[in-house]
C-alpha cells in the first residue's frame, strides 16, 4: 500500500510541476477564471456537467459557488446539470442518454450563461452535445479535459497534460477551487473597489 501511495503522490506532484512550468496553460486557466467572474458579474449563471467522477466534481464545484469557499459571500448562481435524477432518467429513457445535459441546457440556459463541461477524455457524447446546445443558444462554453483530446469546439478549453484519469480529475478540482476563490475575491473585494 505504501508503494501505491507514493506512486500516486509522485504522479500528482509531477503533473502539478509540469502545469506550473507551462505559462500558456496558466494564462488559459486565468482567462477562464476571468470568464467565470464576468459571467456571474453580468447576471449570468454557471451550468456544470460531467459523468462519473467528473459528475461528482461538477457537483463539488457548483457547491463552492452557491455556498461559501473561504469567506462568507452572497450565493453565486451555479447549477449542476447531473443532480436532477428525474430529468436525467426521463431523458435517457425517452430519447437517448446523449441528450441528458443538452436538453437541460435548452430548458434553463440563456445568453450570458457559461457552461462548464468536465470530461477527462474530451469525448463524452453527452457532454459534447451540451456544448453544441449551449453554442446554438449563444451560451459561452468551457471544457475541462485531459491531453490528446480531439479539437473541441468550445470557447475555452483547459486540457490537463495527462492521460491518467485520476490525475486529470485532481487537477480539475484544483482548477475549480481556483475559479471559486477568484469569484469569491471578486465579489467580496472587487465589487467594493469598483
Amino acid at each position: 500500500m505504501k508503494y501505491i501511495l507514493e506512486q500516486n503522490f509522485t504522479a500528482h506532484k509531477a503533473l502539478l510541476k509540469s502545469m506550473l512550468a507551462d505559462e500558456a496553460l496558466k494564462r488559459q486557466i486565468a482567462d477562464c477564471a476571468a470568464a467565470v467572474c464576468k459571467c456571474l458579474q453580468s447576471g449570468g449563471k454557471l451550468l456544470l456537467c460531467g459523468n462519473g467522477g467528473s459528475a461528482a466534481d461538477a457537483m463539488h464545484i457548483t457547491a463552492e459557488f452557491v455556498g461559501n469557499f473561504y469567506r462568507p459571500k452572497r450565493a453565486l448562481s451555479a447549477i449542476c446539470l447531473n443532480t436532477n435524477a428525474a430529468n436525467m432518467t426521463s431523458l435517457a429513457n425517452d430519447s437517448d442518454y446523449r441528450f441528458i445535459f443538452s436538453r437541460q441546457v435548452e430548458a434553463i440556459g440563456a445568453p450570458g450563461d457559461l457552461l462548464i463541461a468536465l470530461t477527462t477524455s474530451g469525448k463524452s457524447a453527452n457532454v459534447l452535445e451540451a456544448v453544441t446546445a449551449a453554442k446554438l443558444q449563444g451560451i459561452s462554453t468551457m471544457v475541462l479535459c485531459g491531453k490528446n483530446t480531439e479539437k473541441l469546439q468550445s470557447d475555452y478549453v483547459i486540457a490537463v497534460p495527462s492521460a491518467d484519469t485520476p490525475r486529470i480529475q485532481e487537477m480539475h478540482m484544483l482548477i475549480g477551487h481556483f475559479f471559486a476563490q477568484c469569484a469569491e475575491d471578486y465579489f467580496l473585494d472587487g465589487e467594493n473597489n469598483g
